[in-house]
């Protein structure tokens, strides 16, 4: 595989872009094996889900693949010195480019932008990216152009709600009907959005498949080059490396979590090449706070019941230094993985050093600390105390790599004498948010799980927000909520409300960086490796920016055939 690029752009040195006229470039085909489960990014945390729903919904702003705010619906981007933004911070005015319209032909106004913070809001809703619109008591609409957002305090960064892939702007009059405990039933709205963005659902099965044609009311007339996507869920990331790469059945494939030479054998067959870019990505293993055990019923895994023996520091402490992080790098991603102690990878400015320890595996180390506290080895080797055996459920998505290193894990765990049983489930659902379904990783009904997550954009404010008491999934917000931990402390919200109050860079720097510790020192979660985003393009296809700050798919009007 070739050397990791940050940010790069992949558009192949040869051909031209050609097409003169919407439509002309024939059909675009995607392969994502973790199939998107729904097109409404406002019910799941899923990556699959937010990207396959970025080709319809759009924000106001997003991040370009540097980093860099840009506008996309709006016409520029509000500041204090143009005037956007009021000197008190506490008032941001977005104002909407002229003449933009739904792909029903309907107009879009600040009505669907106001809405769309109401839908988010509403209670009992369930919103998955509820922490995009912290701090906001309202939102005003003098006009149909322009957007007045008040926030409760000074908000030093605002570009939050209404921003990048993960908080796009709803149609009103689709989902008016779909607030609050509505919005999972409304099964046509959340399947088949109406959107502003380059294209629109003509078919959609869950789990499966997407199917798109290009929006004729897209507001650029000569795009997408495209006249139709398929976006093909299912499968493995083998089976979809091999076929960009190999076999050229595909044009674009995401999220190649391979070691580094099964990449470099498939690309060395010439269809292709990979792309790959770091940003915030972090894989991690999350500790269950709470009490996963099915005799508990609904009750399981909520903070009514705190988990036997993870509330331990000195276990989840012991767990993250048997980990051999350098090994897992080795194993699992070569040049597109580095070591991490940290939740909060990047930007530099925002990565700690204070927990460095990690990256050096001590066995020895991690049973010394068991046998301290009085978790005795028993004749299987196993450790109890009190009569609560050490004993896990450790579940991840299927994929090669996860699997591996959960056969490695349990090796290492097995060493300090910790019983180890693994799960893997299918990625579509695991990452689905379906709430009816036991499998979600928002549900979390295990011990620890592995998965990986990272944020839109390069400031950390909400994604912080995520290990916030309010963001614990539970049946009452259906599920939804990003702190799978269920990790609540006072003095972690207070961080994030600080956070989200300060204006000065080394200040929120030093804020973040006092979040990620308070997580890391705690073992709230153990990160393993920083991944880069690694996918594949086929030679044929021009156009594409790899963007790890926003959806991978952030640019697809401007993706085209390339003509020999």
């Amino acid at each position: 595989m070739k050397a990791l690029l940050h940010a790069t752009a992949a558009v192949c040195a040869f051909g031209t872009y050609a097409h003169a006229e919407r439509g002309s470039d024939g059909q675009l085909n995607i392969i994502y094996w973790q199939a998107p489960s729904t097109l409404n990014p406002y019910l799941s945390g899923g990556t699959k889900d937010l990207q396959a729903a970025s080709l319809i919904l759009e924000p106001l702003a997003r991040f370009d693949e540097t980093g860099a705010l840009q506008p996309w619906l709006a016409t520029e981007i509000p500041t204090v010195e143009n005037g956007g933004v009021t000197e008190d911070l506490k008032q941001i005015t977005w104002t909407l480019k002229e003449g933009l319209v739904w792909s029903d032909g309907s107009a879009l106004t600040s009505e669907d932008v106001k809405f769309t913070w109401e839908y988010c809001t509403a209670e009992g809703g369930g919103c998955a990216q509820i922490e995009k619109y912290g701090g906001i008591t309202s939102v005003e609409t003098p006009d149909n152009q322009t957007i007045v957002v008040n926030f409760s305090s000074p908000k030093p960064y605002p570009y939050t709600a209404f921003v990048g892939a993960q908080a796009p702007i709803l149609q009103k009059t689709q989902f008016a009907e779909c607030m609050g405990s509505n919005a999972v039933s409304c099964s046509e709205q959340n399947l088949a959005p109406i959107g502003t963005g380059p294209f629109v659902v003509s078919e959609f099965r869950p789990n499966d498949v997407a199917l798109y044609n290009a929006n004729p009311n897209y507001r650029d007339a000569d795009k997408p080059a495209f006249a139709n996507v398929v976006l093909k869920g299912g499968g493995d990331a083998a089976s979809a490396g091999r076929s960009v790469l190999e076999t050229g059945q595909f044009d674009y494939a995401w999220n190649l979590q391979l070691a580094p030479d099964v990449l470099a054998s498939m690309e060395a067959a010439g269809k292709g090449e990979v792309i790959s870019g770091f940003g915030t990505l972090v894989e991690r293993i999350m500790v269950n706070m709470t009490d996963p055990s099915s005799d508990l019923g609904p009750e399981r895994s909520t903070v009514a019941h705190p988990h036997p023996f993870l509330t331990d520091v000195t276990v989840r402490k012991a767990l993250s230094m048997a980990i051999d992080r350098e090994l897992l790098v080795e194993i699992g991603y070569g040049d597109a993985g580095r070591t991490t102690c940290n939740v909060l990878p990047a930007p530099e400015i925002y990565a700690s050093t204070a927990n460095d320890a990690c990256k050096t595996q001590d066995i020895a180390g991690a049973n010394a600390l068991l046998d301290d506290v009085g978790w005795e080895k028993g004749a299987d080797g196993i450790r109890a105390k009190d009569g609560q055996r050490l004993s896990l459920l450790f579940q991840s998505s299927t994929n090669a790599v996860r699997q591996d290193f959960q056969v490695v894990l349990k090796q290492w765990w097995s060493e300090i004498g910790v019983e180890t049983e693994l799960r893997n489930i299918d990625a579509s659902v695991f990452f689905g948010g379906n709430a009816d379904s036991p499998d979600t990783f928002q549900k979390f009904y295990a011990d620890v799980e592995m998965y990986a997550n990272n944020f839109d954009g390069t400031d950390p404010e909400a994604y912080m927000s995520n290990w916030s008491c309010d963001q614990i999934p539970a049946p009452e917000n259906q599920w939804q909520g990003n702190n799978m931990p269920r990790y609540c402390d006072a003095a972690y919200d207070e961080m994030a409300l600080k956070l989200s109050q300060t204006a000065s860079l080394e200040e929120r720097a030093a804020l973040a960086k006092a979040m990620n510790d308070m997580l890391m020192q705690n073992f709230i979660m153990i990160p393993l490796v920083d991944r880069g985003r690694v996918s594949a393009k086929s030679n044929s296809l021009g156009g594409v920016i790899l963007n790890t700050w926003d959806s991978e798919l952030w640019n697809i009007s401007d993706w085209y055939r390339i003509k020999d």
